[in-house]
């Protein structure tokens, strides 16, 4: 048997979630789902993600929600880690941190394991992703072999040497963070699927779904400025992954960009 897994890239503010609402159902059709996970560190005005998102896409069908650095920004997307173990945390904070870093659920095929890391290099230099993800596998491989890691890091080299870390030990390692889709999606030799960067669900006539004023007088000034989402030129961004229940190894893997980007001009 297999199961059809969709995961949907890091959902930016009020723009992201009203992506999801529009586009989720029909994705979810097209592609068969058996099992949704969706980013949603930024889902909050993109800073987090309360209890109010959270129940908007739960009520849409995704089973697991996973974070990232921006998780922690609003006290009450803190807060929601407490009450639901389908939201989750980077797993490599330090003990004691509270939320969940891994969850095991249950789906119409069958358990899914779905796990989330953090990157460290030119982010914060909390604990290993690559031994923290050693001890989790020692508690999930008990219970199924699905598993799908949210890795949200910064550096692609360190996203590239995850990948070939824990290669044939998941079914899926996403890169999450950066908010810009790569093309390097591919299933490693030992039936690992990976890509580098799912993309952004939001605003793309942005620096990464800000406005682009406060983000340029950020690098012209080196001065804070006030984070305010931007709202137009909405996409959604994903991925689709098939994989063997059995062996949890990938089948197939395939990028989602709703609407493709404009690549000429009247036609040309």
């Amino acid at each position: 048997m297999t199961i059809n897994i969709l995961f949907i890239g890091d959902i930016v503010g009020k723009p992201g979630m009203e992506m999801v609402q529009t586009w989720m159902p029909g994705i979810k059709n097209k592609y068969r789902a058996d099992f949704i996970i969706a980013n949603g560190e930024n889902a909050s005005d993109g800073k987090g993600c309360t209890e109010k998102e959270g129940k908007v896409l739960f009520d849409l069908g995704v089973d697991v929600i996973t974070g990232g650095n921006h998780t922690w920004d609003k006290h009450q997307s803190q807060d929601y880690l407490k009450s639901n173990q389908k939201v989750l945390r980077p797993l490599n904070y330090p003990r004691g941190t509270y939320g969940n870093g891994f969850v095991i659920a249950d789906s119409k095929k069958g358990k899914v394991a779905v796990l989330n890391l953090q990157g460290r290099a030119f982010m914060a230099q909390i604990d290993c992703p690559f031994r923290g993800a050693e001890w989790a596998l020692t508690k999930i491989s008990q219970e199924t072999k699905v598993i799908i890691v949210d890795f949200h890091a910064e550096a692609t080299a360190e996203k590239q040497a995850l990948a070939f870390f824990l290669d044939g030990k998941v079914t899926a390692i996403i890169g999450t963070h950066t908010h810009v889709q790569t093309a390097d999606e591919r299933i490693l030799k030992n039936g690992t699927a990976y890509i580098t960067d799912s993309g952004m669900t939001g605003p793309y006539e942005s620096v990464i779904g800000m406005k682009s004023d406060a983000a340029l007088n950020r690098f012209l000034f080196q001065t804070p400025q006030k984070y305010q989402t931007a709202d137009s030129e909405l996409h959604f961004s994903g991925l689709f992954i098939k994989a063997d229940l059995e062996t949890g190894k990938a089948l197939e893997i395939e990028r989602i960009l709703i609407p493709e980007f404009q690549k000429n001009i009247n036609g040309r």
